[in-house]
């Protein structure tokens, strides 16, 4: 059995069974993650979210995603049918590859390439099509309003994520998420992560990636208020499932960099603990906890302070930031924290 697994089959087929634990990993905490969305908004606002369907409301989600699955597909007359419903699947399917090269535990990757970091920084540039595509083929004014909108904040805050995500590079030397990490295993454990070095960064990055997942307070793109829904108003079924689905995994990819590039990944905050995967969720799921926070507690901005925000404040405090980190690299300031490439860590 051991030699089948040296074949090209068997390669294919341990290839498939990561594919598919990584997809089922995925799959299982959207579930949960959209129970923990609403209950905690629920919470915030003195009510009792999901708690009917199952125990404490568990199987809410399951029953919401059967409903959306066995409703009738419908679409407009007036759209253009093949790319509306390629608008969704784009959507879906572009945030789930980007977990090919997310590290779960040292060496549990599914694709573990030098260029990490710009894999999935051009993956997740390339999920705003499935917003335009929707917006566009809907051929609605309300949703071609909300795929521009998009389209303009999601560009704006890449920018920064990009400028931010250079400052890490450069202190560790390298674009590949374990590097990263094995960079932040000091002695000194929760002390020695990347939060501190670049304590600013991780507020900026923070607030960005609430701004490309289209998320609370910077969800514009779907503002029911002005665009009623925006650029999903015509979606319905499991298309706007899709959509949803889309969005979410991508926000749990942005906790997983969070985790990745500033807190340690799946390394033990105590260095006498050991570390592991339990580690790498659990600091995820707390930076989602963080995300339902800012969505329960925060009033929607409006888009000219959106734009401001991006192009006249975190884009100028990155750059300025990233020449910074460039000169302590270089010259070893501050005992060498900015220089993990040059000390080993």
């Amino acid at each position: 059995m051991a030699d089948f697994f040296t074949t090209s089959s068997g390669i294919a087929v341990l290839i498939l069974g990561q594919v598919l634990a990584v997809v089922a990993f995925v799959m299982i905490s959207l579930l949960f993650l959209v129970y923990g969305d609403r209950k905690i908004w629920a919470a915030v606002q003195m009510r009792r979210g999901p708690n009917v369907v199952g125990a404490f409301g568990l199987l809410q989600t399951v029953a919401d995603a059967l409903k959306y699955i066995f409703k009738e597909v419908v679409v407009p007359a007036g759209a253009d049918k093949t790319v509306f419903i390629l608008a969704p699947l784009t959507s879906f399917v572009l945030a789930m590859i980007a977990w090919a090269v997310i590290p779960f535990n040292d060496g549990w990757v599914l694709a573990d390439i030098n260029v990490a970091i710009l894999y999935v920084f051009a993956v997740s540039s390339l999920e705003v099509y499935g917003v335009i595509m929707g917006g566009w083929a809907s051929n609605s004014k309300y949703a071609f309003l909300g795929s521009l909108r998009s389209a303009a904040q999601m560009i704006s805050y890449e920018v920064s994520i990009g400028l931010i995500i250079i400052g890490v590079i450069l202190s560790s030397g390298s674009l590949n998420f374990g590097a990263i990490v094995n960079a932040q295993d000091t002695s000194y454990g929760f002390f020695g992560w990347y939060w501190l070095p670049h304590f600013p960064m991780v507020f900026l990055f923070f607030i960005s990636a609430l701004a490309e997942t289209n998320r609370p307070p910077f969800d514009l793109p779907e503002a029911e208020s002005e665009l009623v829904a925006g650029y999903q108003v015509e979606y319905s079924s499991t298309p706007f499932l899709l959509f949803m689905a889309g969005e979410y995994i991508a926000i749990f990819l942005m906790c997983a960099l969070i985790t990745l590039l500033f807190f340690g990944g799946w390394l033990s905050p105590i260095p006498s603990l050991p570390s592991g995967v339990l580690w790498m969720v659990g600091k995820m799921a707390f930076f989602f906890f963080l995300f339902a926070m800012v969505k329960a507690i925060t009033p929607r901005y409006r888009y000219d302070q959106l734009m401001r925000l991006g192009w006249k404040v975190f884009l100028p405090f990155s750059l300025i930031w990233v020449v910074f980190v460039s000169f302590a690299a270089k010259f070893d300031w501050f005992w060498g924290i900015y220089a993990r490439w040059t000390v080993g860590g």
